[in-house]
Parts: structure tokens; sequence; C-alpha cells
């Protein structure tokens, strides 16, 4: 076998060891009068505790859908057609309700987009804390509310025993975040979901929420899946980035290779429209086109048809993913022709 090959197998069988969470293939379906709607397509990618892992790409890409097809709470209509969820190498899809619901909270658990309607503003802040806590721990209602306090004070809430008494109306929009998290983390689990976490907040306190998400990561050693449609949120915080584009992964890669060595027409498009701070007068350019209709997937690449440099064979055939010279990876017929030309040339020589 080839050197360059038994080195590439042995690093992804690393990987998957180190790993707490591996999603392969996964492929998830919405079926409607209309038809199937494929939301996922074919997604695969390794979590490994105590690091963070940013999943990117604007609205209709599968982001969320593949968060909520971990956490096995898609609407009726939707289902994995397809793939393995591996927590500790156990397919969670396999597990039956009680492993499910063990499974989440108590190993998994996941913030909402928006607070305001995630929390249940008939009840107060410690009622829904206490219940998270006494549902998935053998703690009664005062070790509950005692665990509730101490979790609002970690996600740097002020007056927390104040605060338990109060329902959801009555605080801001980034206290409601906190309480959010800190429902998350009350049972202290191996991984957690932010489902574009900071959406709704205004800029100083986006800066808050995600500063205090690495600190808590920091502290608890659990593995973070980031989903957002901003490449700036997760610039700075994650290990590993995944771009996704009409239910696929397009590249995969750490920040650095994502922001300065893209490989993919639809990341480079993503960072043409991201305000430069060095050159605010330079003029940003958005992705022609509409998005993907999902209910009529192309044979090929699903950016092809808002790809300026597309190819023939884009329109055909779905491109491999592929290593990049730096080490990361895309799924882009451009960078399979480009290698072929330079070996092509290298021949030649």
């Amino acid at each position: 076998m080839d050197i360059a090959k038994m080195d590439v197998k042995n690093k992804v069988k690393e990987n998957e060891e180190q790993a707490v969470l591996q999603v392969k293939n996964l492929h998830t379906s919405f079926f409607t009068d209309k038809g199937e709607v494929k939301a996922v397509n074919g997604v695969s990618f390794n979590l490994t505790r105590g690091k963070i892992l940013g999943v990117v790409g604007e609205s209709g890409s599968g982001k969320s859908v593949t968060a909520y097809s971990i956490m096995q709470i898609l609407a009726d209509t939707g289902r994995v057609v397809e793939g393995e969820i591996l927590y500790k190498g156990e397919n969670i899809l396999k597990y039956n309700k009680k492993q499910m619901e063990e499974f989440r909270g108590k190993k998994c658990s996941i913030i909402f987009q928006d607070p305001m309607t995630s929390l249940n503003p008939v009840f107060t802040i410690g009622y829904q804390l206490n219940e998270a806590i006494m549902l998935h721990t053998n703690k009664n209602k005062k070790e509950a509310t005692a665990r509730s306090i101490e979790l609002l004070e970690l996600v740097g809430v002020n007056e927390p025993s104040k605060r338990i008494k109060q329902y959801p109306y009555e605080l801001s929009g980034g206290m409601r975040q906190r309480v959010m998290i800190a429902m998350a983390l009350a049972t202290e689990p191996d991984i957690l979901i932010a489902d574009e976490p900071t959406t709704a907040l205004d800029v100083t306190i986006q800066a808050q929420i995600l500063e205090l998400m690495q600190d808590l990561q920091h502290k608890l050693g659990m593995a973070i899946i980031l989903v957002t449609h901003d490449l700036g949120v997760i610039a700075s915080m994650c290990d590993e980035i995944i771009v996704m584009y009409g239910g696929r992964v397009c590249e995969r890669g750490t920040a650095d290779d994502i922001f300065y060595r893209p490989a993919h027409e639809y990341t480079k498009g993503l960072l043409r429209s991201i305000p430069n701070v060095d050159n605010m007068n330079e003029k940003l350019i958005p992705i022609a086109g509409n998005p993907i209709n999902l209910l009529n997937m192309p044979k090929g690449c699903a950016f092809c048809a808002r790809c300026e440099n597309a190819l023939k064979i884009c329109l055909e055939e779905v491109p491999p993913e592929m290593e990049m010279p730096d080490g990361h990876y895309a799924s882009c017929w451009i960078n399979v022709k480009r290698q072929l030309e330079e070996e092509g040339s290298l021949k030649a020589e």
C-alpha cells in the first residue's frame, strides 16, 4: 500500500478513536405533499472531546437539521433515511425512547436560536431550570434550586437568587440566552450543540455569549458544535470549521484554512460578502442567484447553478472530497481539474 495512503488511513482511524461523536454519511429528509425535501445529503464529521466544531452556511444549507438529527428532535415529517450517528461508538439511531431521553440533556444538550420562544413564558426561570435538573439527576427540589442558582452564577447572571423567581419576559435577551446556556449545562453533558446562539442579540452581547461559551468549554472540557451563518462569529473560537451548502459539506478545515486558503467557490463567495475592516470602502460582492431548491436537487454539485467558474462536469456529477496541499478538504471539481493539469505538466517535463 502507498505510504501516503497509509498515513491518511492511520490519521482517520486516530481521529475516530478520539471522537466523542461521529456522524457518518447522514441523510435526513422531510416528506411533504410536494415531495421529498432532501435537507441533509451525506454529511460526515468527527467531534473530539474538548474541541469546538463550527458548522457554517446560509439559511437552508442543512446546518440546523444536522443538529436536530443528532438530538432526534425532527418534525413529524422528517426522518434520518441513511447513515449513522455514533456516540462513543454506539449508534444512537438504534436507541429506544428511554435511551434517547437519557442521551438528550444528560449526554448531549442544545441551545436553540431564540431564547424567548425556547423558554416557557408562564413558568419562572427557577421552575424551568429545576425541571431540567430533576429530570436527569436524583436531586430533590431543594437541591435542584441550589444547583440552579449555582448554574446562573456560572454563566454570569447577576443576583441569581432573585432571577430564579422571575419570568422570561422580565429578563433581557442576553440574560435569557445565559439562562438557556445554564439549562443546557445543568447535567454537565459531553456535547453541547449551540444552534445560532447569538442571532437575536446585539454585537456587544454576542461577544459576551461567545466568550462565555469558550470559558465554560475550557472549564468543563465538553465538545461544542457551533451552528451559525456568520463566519465572523467563529473565526477565533473554532478548532475546525465545516462549510455546508445544499445539505452537503463543501469544505472542512481550520479557521486559517477556511479564511486564508479557501478551496471551494461557495466558501470564497461567503468571504467576499464579509466587510473588510482594513478597507471599509471595499465593495461587497453578494453570491449571485437563488438558494437551491431541495425538492429538486441537481445531479451534480449543489452550488454549480450559482458558480461563475462551473465546469460541465459540475452539472452531472457530485465532486469528491479532495485533500488540499495544506491538509484541509474541499469538494470542488475545479480543484480536481487543477491537480490533473499540474500532474500533466509534471509528466510533460
